[in-house]
């Protein structure tokens, strides 16, 4: 079958409130899924992305956020770009796998031949239409995009090894203490409706293995409380290993950018990946000036339509500012998110930080970081509604909501 005739949907697993902890404290105000990068909402990029598949019919968010949380985006998006956007609420964590088999049956009501699974909390180019036609000539049940990293950082991920010639994945390991590949699995997949079989085989085990046990009462007490776990499935630990070296799934590698975004440090790193994918794909949103009637712009800049910049600031490079911001006379802002309805004062400096919903910075202050994305306080946060008052240093520090700075600090988190 052509690429041309398939049918496609795309899952988005977004996850909870109770696996966003690291994102705090942007976390407490919005769901991370939704945290501005580059001007978009993180689950925006992957959902564009999807948009690009030819004959993609539906697009899925899996996840056990509050319905409520994801309703105006969900509305907003499917009307912008033009295609189903639902979200599905889990009644409980059902695992990656767990969570695509429990909604089955919506997922394949339009009867489509491909089935994409993405996690939200990645970053990247997201070359979906290229693994698509890969995944369709390989004709495995499921294609994973993997990367090539440092042998150093690969044990933080899933390694696998996938044969040179054929792609076919031979082995898969998640997070292994020992060096296995310095190939890792990137969050990316693409499936045959074949996948639902597989994940429904490994809850019938469990449940075959409880059964034939012969157990005392307590045993018994137990296993009752394990089976109600049997629908809880796991993709890679569940699913890609032991079906490695079957001829069932095969790899797809990019050689473009990709990172995991996990933390608020992370999600500034990200937000500057995308601004220069921008220059490629969407140029028109990035902004430009040269300090004559507009702020002097450098590098790669997005900018609200409604927010307003004095011509004497300059903005550049990986600045990300959101609506109803507001930027003074002679404000240096560089590597940093402004989200909405900051007040920027004269003078001020923003570098390496993201500053939280009408927070305010005051004239001649400097709020800045040394810029280590990995770091616990490698970039400076201010949640929401926090004002830092005239000539006042915030260096290498997270400040909680709604707090009133008027002496510098450094290296602190403001409870």
């Amino acid at each position: 079958m052509g690429s041309s005739e398939e049918r496609v949907v795309a899952v988005i697993m977004v996850g909870g409130p109770t696996k966003g902890t690291r994102f705090r404290p942007l976390s407490l105000n919005v769901a991370k899924p939704l945290f501005p990068l580059a001007g978009q909402s993180m689950v925006y990029h992957p959902i564009l992305a999807c948009k690009r598949i030819p004959n993609l019919v539906q697009i899925f968010l899996i996840g056990f956020y509050e319905e409520r949380e994801f309703s105006l985006f969900v509305s907003s998006v499917s009307n912008e770009l033009k295609v189903p956007v639902r979200y599905l609420k889990e009644d409980k964590p059902h695992g990656s796998a767990g969570g695509l088999y429990n909604f089955r049956d919506l997922i394949m009501e339009d009867n489509p031949s491909q089935i994409f699974l993405l996690n939200c909390d990645v970053c990247c180019s997201f070359p979906l239409q290229e693994m698509l036609e890969a995944h369709i000539r390989y004709g495995g049940m499921g294609t994973i995009l993997v990367i090539k990293v440092s042998a150093e950082s690969a044990n933080q991920f899933g390694e696998l090894v996938a044969d040179p010639e054929t792609n076919e994945l031979l082995h898969y390991t998640e997070k292994p203490e020992t060096f296995v590949s310095d190939r890792i699995n990137c969050g990316v997949y693409a499936f045959t409706p074949d996948i639902f079989m597989a994940i429904q085989g490994v809850s019938t085990q469990r449940q075959d293995r409880a059964n034939l046990r012969r157990m005392s009462s307590f045993e018994a007490l137990q296993s009752a409380t394990r089976s109600s776990h049997t629908d809880f499935v796991r993709l890679d630990q569940d699913i890609l290993s032991p079906l490695a070296g079957k001829k069932q799934l095969y790899t797809y590698e990019t050689m473009d950018f990709w990172e995991q975004i996990k933390t608020p440090g992370m999600s500034l790193k990200c937000s500057g990946l995308y601004l220069a994918q921008y220059r490629v794909t969407s140029p028109h949103l990035l902004a430009s000036g040269n300090g004559t009637k507009s702020a002097t712009i450098v590098g790669d800049v997005f900018m609200h339509p409604s927010a307003k910049a004095h011509p004497t600031a300059k903005i550049g490079p990986n600045v990300s500012i959101s609506a109803n911001a507001r930027i003074g006379a002679g404000a240096r802002l560089l590597c940093c998110i402004i989200l909405d309805d900051v007040e920027i004062k004269e003078n001020a400096v923003v570098m390496h930080s993201i500053v939280g919903w009408k927070s305010s910075i005051g004239r001649w202050s400097r709020v800045q970081a040394g810029g280590d994305y990995n770091a616990k306080l490698g970039i400076t946060i201010l949640g929401e509604a926090v004002t830092v008052e005239d000539e006042v240093v915030v260096i290498n520090s997270i400040v909680l909501p709604n707090k009133t700075l008027n002496v510098s600090v450094q290296d602190e988190i403001i409870l």
